[in-house]
């Protein structure tokens, strides 16, 4: 799944200013310290550890969450936001809540996503090291939308409030942390204030599972899906069998592939996800589920349809102009691409 290239703000892009902004931070950070954080962390952010108490302890557990977790993030919920936008591309929030942001990659994502919108933006999270340097990276930045972010120290669980009437709330990375019961109170919390909402969850059965499970309390409230689903029926995945999930490219500085103990230059960060409203938008005719198959003279695209189907599509050379689209199409997209035929079979 492909997020385009973030738009410039200023002269830098969000991208290059968080790379610059977390070598900072971890420069003078011995390697084996941050490495033996990260061994520890790595079970909390795979989502087989919930709790009721903060996973970040102090700085140098935050430091190491910040070159272990946060380029991937921002990247997953960068694609996230990218497939929302494509839905919804003259909509902008002037009010974002991050909750559970912790050090601010959904935040990162959203100025990404928004570069130019004026808004104001609160970052929530229990832990305090997270939130002092999440305030210190985003004054690093350089950029005004994060400088101006407010950053608070909230109990994320069922006693949240979050301000009625916010336009976006985001919760990324965050329920696999909590109980059963305080990750429901979070997602009807959310669904209760915001006119959007968008969760992300490492991609995995697991993480995809709580996403399900917040997509259906979302649609209960009142919300429509936007993205990843064509529609707001039932997923017609069986659970259990399979999960739906995507996945997004990061690009691994010298000192992440240390910290991470690991050697190429890029990873694929595997993710699910919902995006859904409480006003009218349109949804995509169909999300192509898995990565296309490229055969002589054709390409056979797996279809999430919006009638709530799972469909497989082959668009043939003949099809000239769509079969050059369905070439290019990746794991993710939307299908058909804007202002093209349906190709569906």
């Amino acid at each position: 799944m492909h997020a385009p290239d973030s738009p410039r703000t200023g002269a830098v892009t969000v991208p290059e200013a968080l790379r610059t902004a977390l070598a900072r931070l971890l420069d003078g950070l011995p390697p084996r310290q941050a490495a033996q954080a990260v061994d520890r962390l790595i079970a909390n952010y795979r989502g087989r550890t919930p709790t009721d108490a903060p996973v970040l302890r102090d700085r140098s557990d935050v430091a190491a969450y910040a070159a272990y977790r946060m380029p991937a993030t921002f990247e997953a919920v960068r694609a996230a936001l990218a497939a929302f936008r494509e839905q919804l591309p003259e909509w902008s929030p002037a009010t974002h809540t991050d909750v559970g942001g912790g050090t601010g990659a959904a935040t990162w994502a959203v100025t990404a996503a928004w570069p130019e919108a004026e808004r104001r933006t609160t970052v929530l999270d229990w832990a305090e090291p997270a939130l002092a340097i999440g305030r210190e990276l985003a004054a690093d930045s350089g950029l005004p939308a994060l400088r101006a972010a407010d950053w608070r120290r909230a109990a994320i669980g069922g006693g949240l409030e979050l301000p009625e009437g916010t336009d976006l709330v985001t919760v990324s990375y965050v329920l696999g942390e909590l109980t059963p019961q305080d990750r429901r109170s979070v997602v009807d919390e959310a669904a209760r204030a915001a006119q959007a909402v968008v969760l992300i969850e490492p991609g995995t059965p697991d993480g995809y599972l709580r996403i399900i499970e917040a997509r259906d309390r979302l649609i209960a409230a009142g919300l429509r899906v936007v993205a990843p689903c064509p529609h707001s029926a039932a997923c017609p995945i069986e659970r259990g069998r399979d999960w739906c999930h995507f996945a997004a490219r990061v690009g691994r500085s010298s000192l992440h592939r240390q910290v991470k103990g690991g050697s190429l230059p890029y990873e694929d960060e595997k993710f699910s996800y919902v995006a859904a409203v409480r006003f009218p938008a349109a949804t995509a005719e169909h999300r192509v589920v898995r990565h296309p198959q490229l055969r002589k003279g054709q390409v056979l695209l797996d279809l999430c349809t919006a009638d709530g189907a799972l469909r497989r599509s082959t668009v043939t050379k003949r099809q000239g102009p769509l079969y050059r689209a369905a070439r290019d199409t990746e794991w993710g997209d939307s299908w058909p691409p804007p202002q093209e035929p349906d190709a569906t079979e």
